[in-house]
């Protein structure tokens, strides 16, 4: 059986939001099984990862990727990049289910797309995944580091991005001798407590895998602690940088800092959760603009690529960062509706398209 393209009907879904197509993949040969959101393109092509994960179901996973894409449009339009918003999510356990031939189909997917849809990795994908994407189709993404590892700029932007809430929180960006809680040591995670480190920041980490603990203990000093309580352990910074949905009613309640910016997308169980944390006096910068620099990076790819002038790019969240939390705090507003606020001013909503 070749491959089979078909439009998704996504209209009742909780998390639709307008998005122009959805699209279900399937190659029962290789075992694929994935839907691809396209939020928005008014911008220019969508970007987004692409995400690998057990989904329970079909429901589950269409949410996400309806989520993880509109997301990804409000992050390239808060930074004035020439992208739109998309995500890709295939149903399967990365550790089991992913083989060269399901990667192949993946690719096929993405470059029957036509270019509407540029991918990455994403978590349950790595760069070596993207290389076999890429095998077939020109429309993937993903530039690595000298080691082989993902660039650094999504945690460079975090860090940035916590710099500025450090500045609006204590009004002053220094970090020697805050205490900064990182949840999440996989490669956004462990660059940032790198970065931390460097400007004299105190460690308290967590994660699920204590093999990630130990590296990360073993190149900075950090001190480890249980992941179902690093929320609330005392500190200055939260940076949740694992999966998304860590900021629920309980979570508000444990909180143990007055700032929570990181890499996980999807941060918030549910949105008026972003009105109680102001309540509790907590400063929460989006995650949508705490990890933009990854998006930053792709807008630098081709010829010419230089990995410091990205970093240089990334700095500017910090001043876009201070500029939505200073507006919030005058206005009486939450970061998020702010940050949403900016966001659609540069990008326009599209009638929705069918696939060719």
């Amino acid at each position: 059986m070749s491959l089979a393209l078909r439009e998704m009907w996504a209209k009742g879904a909780p998390a639709f939001d307008g998005h122009e197509r959805v699209v279900l993949a399937e190659h029962p040969e290789s075992g694929l099984r994935a839907i691809i959101a396209l939020h928005n393109t008014s911008r220019g092509p969508a970007f987004g990862g692409c995400r690998m994960r057990p989904y329970r179901d079909l429901a589950e996973a269409l949410d996400d990727a309806l989520r993880l894409s509109r997301a990804m449009t409000y992050k390239s339009a808060i930074c004035e990049l020439p992208f739109g918003g998309g995500k890709a999510v295939i149903v399967g356990d990365p550790r089991t289910d992913k083989t060269p031939a399901l990667l192949h189909a993946m690719g096929r997917v993405v470059d029957a797309l036509a270019g509407a849809f540029l991918v990455a990795e994403d978590l349950g994908t790595s760069l070596r995944d993207m290389a076999a994407m890429r095998a077939v189709s020109a429309h993937v993404r993903g530039v690595a580091d000298a080691d082989g590892a993902p660039t650094p700029a999504t945690a460079y932007g975090v860090f940035m991005a916590l710099k500025a809430a450090l500045a609006h929180r204590f009004g002053t960006a220094d970090i020697a001798g805050r205490t900064v809680a990182v949840q999440g040591l996989g490669s956004v995670g462990a660059r940032l407590c790198g970065y931390l480190a460097a400007a004299g920041a105190t460690l308290v980490v967590a994660d699920i895998d204590p093999a990630a603990v130990a590296r990360v203990v073993a190149k900075h000093p950090a001190r480890p602690v249980d992941p179902d309580s690093i929320i609330a352990v005392p500190a200055d910074v939260f940076a949740p940088c694992a999966l998304g949905g860590v900021i629920d009613r309980r979570a508000v309640a444990r909180l143990g800092a007055p700032i929570v910016v990181g890499a996980a997308n999807n941060q918030l169980a549910a949105p008026e959760l972003a009105e109680q944390l102001a309540d509790a006096g907590i400063v929460w910068v989006p995650d949508y603009l705490a990890n933009a620099g990854g998006v930053i990076d792709v807008a630098h790819e081709g010829p010419g690529y230089d990995p410091r002038a990205v970093l240089a790019a990334c700095e500017r969240l910090y001043d876009i960062t201070g500029h939505v939390l200073d507006r919030a705090a005058a206005e009486g507003a939450t970061p998020s509706r702010i940050a949403d606020r900016l966001a659609e001013q540069r990008f326009t909503r599209a009638p929705r398209r069918r696939v060719a």
